[in-house]
Parts: structure tokens; C-alpha cells; sequence
């Protein structure tokens, strides 16, 4: 297959329209799904993933707003670090933070749009493409370990199982991002009531605004529980 075939064969994937699985395989994925978030010893391997959707939020708002992105390490403990450089205070840096604990949900709302326009298989690509625009910003061993081993993931299953696989994992993938996000919010607070939050998002977050820290984790809370909700409805239509 030469590189103009490989080119036509990849485009043809994103774009094709692929009929939504039967309603068992959906909600299978929804539990499967659930499983990953709930179970303990699955979580710890799984919010790396949540991880990644986090600190991508972060820069992509970082850039958006004119931010100019220094590079982003993931850490084996799950968390995370982006830097960017810019004005220290103002909108920029407020959205630049806010955007990490609503990212996973967000993308996860964004993936459910398009499950329900029928681009399951296009939804993979574009996580992919997503993946290797973030490996560009790595900076750690770890991290660059976990976007590559994630990608080759997605990849792997865009290109060698068939339709119906790939769709399902994709459902996975969304319900996963919609049902993780909430939860990863929970635990901020967890640790925030702890007393080993001073660094979050939301207490930065508090030093710039003046709102409290917990009016940040209600904002993440609400913003996403509603693309949970949202996302659902759509999937499940």
C-alpha cells in the first residue's frame, strides 16, 4: 500500500458515517466503563488517562488565551504539571486553570456529539491526532511513556479491528471521560478537606478570583455532572 493509499484509507475512515451499536453493547460499554472508574484497582491504572485529558485541557486553554506553553510533564503518582508563561494574574491564567478539572468532561461531551452523528471511528482518529499534538509537549519520561502507550491504543484499534469493535471502544472511551471526570472533582475536594489542596487548581484558583476555593470545586462539579448528563442523553437517544 503506498503512502497516497494509506492517506485515502485513513480519510475515508474519519469520514465514514458508522450506524450506532445495539443498545446492549452501549450500555455494556457505560458499565465496563463504570467498572474502570469505581474499581480501585483499575482506577489507579485508569485515571492516567483523566490525567492526560487534564493537563491537554490545560495547555489548549493556555494557547487559546494567548499563553504561551512551556511543556507538560505526567507523573506515575497520576498527577500532573503544565507550565506556560504569560501574565501571572488575569483572564488568561483564571481559564488557564479552570479548564483542567472540566477537560475530561468536556471531551467526553464533545466525544458523545459525535457517537451521536454516527462518527465512532472518526472519533478515534481525532483522539489520536489529539495524542500526538500533546506528545509534542512532553517533557518527562513517564509522560512521553503514557501518550505513546495510550496512542498505540487508539491506533491499534482504528486500524486493525473491525467496525464493530471500534465503535464499542469508542462508547468506552466516551462514558469512561463523562463518568471519570465527576470523580476525579470528588477527590479534589477529598483532598482539599484534608488539608493537602493548597496547590490545587481550585485554590489557585481562590488566590486570583477572591472566590472561594470551593465555589471552584462546585463550578468543576457542576460543569461536569451536567456533561455526564448531557453526554448521556445523547448517547443513549
Amino acid at each position: 500500500m503506498t503512502r497516497v493509499d494509506v492517506v485515502h484509507e485513513v480519510w475515508q475512515r474519519v469520514y465514514a458515517v458508522q450506524p450506532a451499536p445495539p443498545s446492549n453493547v452501549v450500555l455494556g460499554a457505560a458499565v465496563v466503563a463504570l467498572v474502570l472508574v469505581l474499581w480501585s484497582p483499575a482506577w489507579s491504572l485508569t485515571r492516567h488517562v483523566v490525567t492526560i485529558a487534564h493537563e491537554g485541557a490545560h495547555g489548549v486553554a493556555a494557547v487559546l488565551t494567548g499563553r504561551r506553553l512551556s511543556g507538560i510533564r505526567l507523573h506515575s503518582d497520576t498527577s500532573g504539571l503544565t507550565a506556560s508563561r504569560g501574565r501571572p494574574r488575569g483572564p488568561g491564567m483564571v481559564l488557564t486553570l479552570a479548564a483542567g478539572y472540566v477537560g475530561p468532561g468536556l471531551v467526553g461531551l464533545g466525544a458523545a456529539a459525535l457517537l451521536g452523528a454516527g462518527h465512532a471511528v472518526g472519533l478515534l482518529w481525532g483522539l489520536l491526532l489529539l495524542l500526538a499534538l500533546l506528545l509534542l509537549q512532553i517533557r518527562n519520561f513517564f509522560g512521553l511513556w503514557s501518550v505513546l502507550v495510550s496512542g498505540a491504543v487508539v491506533f491499534a484499534v482504528s486500524w486493525f479491528l473491525p467496525t464493530q469493535a471500534q465503535s464499542a471502544f469508542a462508547y468506552l472511551v466516551t462514558w469512561f471521560l463523562l463518568l471519570a471526570a465527576p470523580k476525579t472533582v470528588a477527590e479534589l475536594q477529598v483532598q482539599r478537606s484534608r488539608g493537602a489542596g493548597a496547590g490545587s487548581d481550585a485554590d489557585q484558583l481562590a488566590r486570583l478570583t477572591h472566590l472561594p476555593g470551593l465555589a471552584w470545586v462546585g463550578t468543576f462539579l457542576l460543569v461536569t455532572v451536567g456533561a455526564l448528563l448531557l453526554g448521556g442523553s445523547w448517547i443513549l437517544v
